[in-house]
């Protein structure tokens, strides 16, 4: 889509393990310790498995496609085909796009992407670049300066970055990018429609089951980097890591939060199939203009530099193709992110608690209301389907997406102490509104609150003695946290 969108520094971003006990340089004016050493090469895992993805679905839908060919299923072989083939063209354009190869002299790989194999050839080069790396000594290429918080010691640290190493962050970067486009323009409608045909049809087709599979894996995966991206950007100046606690969390969290989601869209349409039309074009229209109102709210100007060459037109097109897919997470999940089109990177960089407690609080309703809405008007097919336990079970499975996401920020947030307030915080603030708490239980209670927050701290802090600003690096050194190396690259 747009490289600016959700982007940072590319050369910076996906660099490997530190050693703190290698090349320390002396304490700095604040105390703390330098470490300057070159990064090693990690495997590049998120491009194969985007690429995996890829290949999978698809190959099933082309087979599937087939399939439907043969039983003259022209309608399900129509939508089939479409939902296969435009996010594939998307996600071409895409990575041609990022990596700028329409003004290279590079034919085979222009030629493969007419061809849609595009990512395979973009992962071969990626591990051909990898198994090269280190094998010859090459100069670095330019320095990234990050700050590691590692048992409660904030320290500066600085990277020399070498030139396979950056081109193997552009293509982490592009693929993150593509899994995004793949999950939110292909494999969600894709997913809705297979479901939608196995209960019209009253039988459960293998391949259309392993196709269904694939895409909810996919539609998980490109939720998944979509926090990673959101991280990234609100906390680019740490080094972050999740650790497997935190993978887990957000695994579940966001599988039971689109099969809920999907599943009650689904059996809105058995029951009203023409309202679902309606439905889903109020969500694309709502979430598409949302970020424009706030833009002419703001009276801002469109952002510049998002690409060098692009006119006043390129950008708006770019920024309305950004938009729509920003508006397609949002119809079936959280996005993690806000957009704001005045901002280089079009991403707003403070986390919004109450927005995000309006979306779901909205998006529960709504599937409370497509649910009982289809168990009024369900046909004969679900007699023997105890409906009002489904429709208990699919409120239930919501819930515990959200429960989990309130642990994942309350717990498994790898950012969770650099922020004001936390969940626990804020569920207090609800329930107890009216209550005044005094000035000695309130720092009774911030003990607790400092395991995880929800609210980024706007101003430098200030020493309330002395009125000095004081160092945040020296503030953040003094609370441990669990900010350690990047691995983004592992999921």
């Amino acid at each position: 889509m747009c490289e600016g969108a959700m982007e940072v520094p590319e050369q910076e971003r996906d660099i490997s393990d530190i050693d703190p006990q290698e090349c320390v340089h002396p304490e700095d004016d604040n105390g703390l310790m330098l470490v300057v050493r070159h990064s090693r090469v990690r495997p590049p895992f998120s491009v194969v498995l985007s690429t995996v993805l890829y290949c999978a679905e698809f190959i099933t839908a082309a087979v599937m496609c087939s399939r439907y060919h043969k039983t003259d299923d022209s309608i399900w072989m129509g939508l089939t085909l479409t939902f296969m083939l435009v996010p594939a063209v998307l996600i071409q354009l895409a990575l041609t796009f990022i990596h700028r190869d329409l003004g290279r002299d590079r034919p085979l790989v222009l030629f493969l992407h007419l061809l849609l194999l595009g990512p395979v050839i973009r992962c071969l080069e990626a591990l051909v670049m990898y198994f090269r790396a280190g094998k010859e000594e090459e100069p670095y290429v330019t320095i990234s300066r990050r700050i590691s918080l590692k048992k409660g010691q904030g320290t500066p640290m600085e990277w020399e970055i070498g030139q396979s190493e950056r081109n193997l962050a552009a293509h982490r970067n592009a693929f993150k990018r593509a899994a995004v486009i793949q999950a939110f323009l292909g494999s969600t409608p894709q997913l809705t429609l297979q479901l939608y045909a196995t209960i019209q049809e009253k039988y459960i087709l293998p391949l259309r089951l392993v196709l269904m599979i694939i895409t909810l894996i996919s539609i998980t995966y490109g939720a998944l980097v979509c926090n990673i991206l959101a991280i990234q950007i609100r906390y680019d100046d740490y080094k972050v890591r999740l650790r497997p606690a935190a993978y887990i969390c957000l695994i579940v969290w966001r599988g039971l939060e689109i099969a809920t989601r999907v599943t009650a869209l689904v059996l809105f349409s058995t029951a009203l199939t023409h309202w679902v039309i309606l439905v889903g074009m109020l969500n694309i229209l709502f979430f598409f203009f949302l970020p424009w109102v706030e833009f002419w709210a703001r009276k801002g100007s469109l952002a510049e530099n998002i690409e060098k060459n692009f006119s006043k037109l390129g950008t708006t097109v770019v920024l309305c193709m950004f938009t729509l897919l920003y508006a397609c997470i949002n119809i079936f999940c959280w996005s993690a992110v806000q957009l704001d089109l005045t901002h280089r990177e079009l991403i707003e960089r403070q986390q919004r608690w109450a927005r995000l407690a309006l979306y779901y609080s909205c998006r529960f309703l709504e599937n409370f209301l497509l649910i009982t809405l289809w168990y009024f008007f369900k046909s004969d097919f679900y007699e023997y389907v105890c409906a009002p336990l489904l429709v208990v079970q699919l409120l239930i499975f919501y819930s515990l997406a959200v429960l989990f996401m309130l642990l994942f920020y309350q717990f498994f947030h790898p950012c969770r102490r650099l922020f004001k307030y936390n969940v626990h915080d804020c569920l207090h603030c609800v329930c107890f509104r009216k209550r005044v708490a005094s000035p000695g239980s309130r720092r009774a209670k911030a003990s607790y609150s400092n395991a995880a927050t929800m609210v980024l701290i706007a101003e430098d802090p200030v020493d309330s003695h002395n009125s000095q600003p004081l160092d945040p690096t020296s503030l953040l050194g003094e609370q441990e946290t669990a900010i350690l190396d990047d691995s983004v690259d592992a999921i």
